[in-house]
């Protein structure tokens, strides 16, 4: 029986949409300090090269310039950007300043001023002589073992690699073997506000650092290793973020801010620019796949091996965290006896790869979803139907090591898809216009995210809760709101479980000084983990202030109940007392205050599965491809908001869409940066998008572990999109397009090349 819900399970706007909606929601880029300074970067116009002189004489000569950093005078302490907590060891290849450039775009000086417009002149002025080093682009090539070394031990950083029965033997017995090579692009994460931070290092030795970051606890442990300050001197604050998508997962512009306050000893705020963005954060992970499969002539699949190259670029930063993320998300979606997976990530002279949404997912599900398209069409199979055969079902187990995956409910969502899209009637389009010039092609893909980093990070969240004695409360969340409203629903929950209406709790969040430790926000584990957190630390105040309560009305504690504000007697509602008479008491009479807090690290994996159909529109003559309908449908258990759910969902495919026909940062053979405006990058516009078609199913009791059986919807809509729009491409044309973003010349390369599917 499912429970009724008071609070949770209605549609409510986020919780500080009026603010947003206002302009009244204050950013980083919003706030000043008193003595505020202001930074600006010099970036490398080299992919490789060495510092052999630089000059900053005429820069710190400038009249209103305050200090010029570079790899001379600043701690020359190797960090990586993407650590998560203490013991957290990946790779360390960055520094603040460096005398060596990997990329253009690296840092090479910065430059505090008491202006914008003098720091950016004083920039101009700092004179750099280069020593060029070979330049590597193409993953592969610096893949090679004699290859030009980025790094001292090569250009591999590691390797990430998953087993699961006998992949030859699967091989062995299929009747059909099919193997193709598939290729991502490097993406930009778009979000509307751009990378910013401002750092107050006082003549105290305490470091406050404003950053609209994702993981404020990470960032404090890098900081103080690059510093080699104690976590008491450090204070992280994230108080509003203005889109994410992982690009603010990893640690970029607040070193820089950081040791030029130390400088001056004054507050430093630096903020990039679009085109800085783009150039010198972090961009996803381009790669380089060869998929390999095995099948019965029904269609069943006896074996698939994946062997990839993840493009890292000039740091080492995510390389590992998501290769191993990737390597393990292949395994839940279908009933496949016998996988093997191996990625590479690897050292180029471009941007630095990281975090963004799908964190590997779309790179392998785009290879594997492909190629299952391949596979059904050679075999005469409808590409529903071929998934449907193989799909997991509810209570299975994934291959690797045997564990249960929850309650998968993926052919439900490929069922709901095909009746939202009225899949039966665009197939018939297809075949209809199979030899006209403007073909309809119906393409479909599965896949999945996880919901937290279970097995491979410290998944540990504490939340606090404290009643005011008016019978209001404050939550004190480690969470960091990417505009998803996570908060929002914590304060839900909140409210679901102590009766206290929305309008009487407030949040403290994101703040290392006053909230307590969480992972950081990503791997979708917002309602998984950081729900379950929430809903733990309010079922212990739900029995204190049972405790109290009981008190003031003469009843058992385990029969008072809260609404409404209020503590009611279960075999009586009369009997009542308002929180703020229960919360008086406590304090005048029961001589004590009501805080507590709930520890809460993850049991188990758990992942949220979606089946997408796109319908398109392709021009035999111009490869122009028009977005016509797409039908997205996703298990995410018991659904606790529905508006902000299809929002996400929305959100998701709009960023698919744009890596599947558009999106791409583009370079010169010199490693040189070609796209680096919106306007040249292409984000689909509002008029380019298809009709959307969401929808979201569960089954029963929803996920087990999860808080009321909800799972995260998060990052899983962006994994299924590319593979269901090329598809799509492909069922019309006929011809194999292995590559995105299926831009108009690529579609018009991929007819003229004549390779049927």
């Amino acid at each position: 029986m499912e429970k009724e819900f008071r609070v949770l399970g209605k549609a409510r706007p986020n919780h500080d949409a009026v603010l947003k909606a206002t302009g009244r929601k204050i950013y980083v880029d919003d706030m000043y300090l008193p003595g505020m300074l202001y930074a600006k970067v010099l970036f490398s116009p080299e992919a490789h090269a060495r510092i052999k002189k630089i000059d900053t004489s005429k820069a710190e000569a400038l009249p209103g310039v305050r200090a010029v950093a570079c790899y001379k005078n600043v701690p020359q302490v190797r960090y990586n950007s993407a650590v998560r907590y203490i013991e957290h060891e990946i790779p360390d290849t960055e520094r603040i300043f460096d005398d060596t450039v990997r990329f253009v775009g690296d840092r090479v000086a910065a430059v505090a001023a008491d202006t914008p417009e003098i720091a950016e002149a004083a920039v101009k002025l700092i004179e750099v002589e280069y020593e060029p080093l070979p330049v590597l682009l193409d993953v592969e090539e610096a893949a090679r073992e004699d290859a030009y070394p980025i790094y001292e031990g090569g250009n591999i950083v590691g390797e990430s690699y998953v087993n699961a029965g006998d992949v030859e033997k699967g091989f062995a017995e299929s009747d059909y073997i099919f193997e193709d090579r598939y290729e991502t692009q490097a993406i930009h994460h778009a979000a509307m506000e751009p990378h910013v931070a401002i750092a107050d290092w006082n003549f105290e030795d305490k470091l406050t650092i404003y950053s609209p970051c994702q993981n404020t606890f990470g960032f404090r442990v890098i900081l103080g290793r690059i510093f080699g300050l104690p976590y008491s001197r450090i204070r992280m604050v994230a108080p509003a973020i203005g889109g994410g998508f992982g690009g603010k997962l990893e640690m970029t512009v607040e070193p820089v801010a950081a040791v030029l306050s130390k400088m001056t000893r004054c507050p430093v705020k630096i903020r990039y620019t679009r085109k800085e963005c783009m150039l010198s954060t972090r961009v996803r992970h381009p790669s380089v796949s060869y998929v390999k499969t095995g099948v019965m002539k029904d269609g069943t699949v006896k074996a698939v091996e994946f062997r990839m190259f993840t493009n890292t670029g000039a740091y080492a930063s995510s390389a590992m965290n998501v290769s191993g993320a990737m390597s393990h998300k292949v395994f839940s979606m279908y009933k496949i006896p016998n996988m093997r997976f191996c990625n590479h990530p690897v050292y180029t002279n471009t941007a630095i790869s990281g975090a963004m949404r799908g964190y590997g997912s779309p790179q392998a599900y785009f290879g594997m979803e492909r190629q299952f398209n391949k596979i059904a069409r050679a075999l005469g199979m409808d590409p529903l139907e071929f998934r449907m055969k193989n799909l997991v079902d509810p209570d299975s187990c994934e291959p690797v090591f045997h564990n249960p995956i929850g309650n998968p409910r993926v052919k439900e969502c490929l069922e709901r898809a095909g009746e939202l899209i009225h899949y039966e009637e665009a197939l018939a389009e297809q075949e209809a216009t199979k030899n006209d010039r403007l073909r309809i092609g119906v393409g479909v893909a599965v896949g999945l995210h996880g919901n937290n980093c279970f097995g491979a990070h410290r998944d540990v969240t504490t939340m606090m809760l404290k009643m005011n004695e008016d019978g209001s409360c404050i939550l004190y969340s480690g969470a960091h709101d990417m505009g998803n409203d996570n908060v929002g629903l914590q304060m839900e929950m909140v409210s679901e479980v102590l009766g206290i209406s929305l309008d009487r709790i407030d949040l403290v969040q994101a703040d290392t000084d006053a909230c307590l430790w969480n992972l950081g926000d990503y791997a979708s584990r917002g309602t998984f983990v950081e729900g379950k957190a929430t809903l733990q630390a309010a079922e212990e105040m739900k029995k204190l202030l049972q405790e109290e309560a009981s008190k003031v009305l003469k009843v058992p504690p385990e029969e008072i109940e809260f609404a409404d504000n209020a503590a009611l007697w279960s075999k009586d509602p009369d009997t009542r007392a308002s929180l703020a008479e229960v919360m008086l008491h406590c304090q005048r009479d029961s001589g004590r205050e009501l805080c507590c807090s709930a520890t809460y690290a993850a049991r188990r994996g758990a992942c949220s599965y979606g089946a997408h159909i796109a319908k398109v529109q392709v021009d035999m003559e111009s490869g122009a491809v028009k977005l016509l309908d797409y039908a997205a449908v996703h298990d995410v258990g018991r659904v606790l908001n529905p508006l902000t759910l299809k929002g996400q969902l929305a959100g998701g495919v709009h960023m698919g869409l744009g890596y599947a026909v558009c999106e791409e940062l583009c370079y010169d053979e010199k490693g040189k940066p070609l796209n680096l405006s919106l306007k040249k990058y292409h984000v689909l516009r509002a008029s380019e998008m298809p009709r959307l078609h969401l929808d979201f199913v569960g089954g029963g009791e929803g996920e087990p572990d999860g808080p009321y059986g909800a799972k995260s919807m998060g990052e899983s809509p962006v994994v299924l999109v590319a593979p269901a729009v090329v598809n799509a491409i492909m069922n019309a044309i006929g011809y194999s397009l292995n590559r995105i973003p299926a831009t108009p010349e690529r579609v018009r390369a991929a007819i003229a090349g004549q390779k049927g599917e």
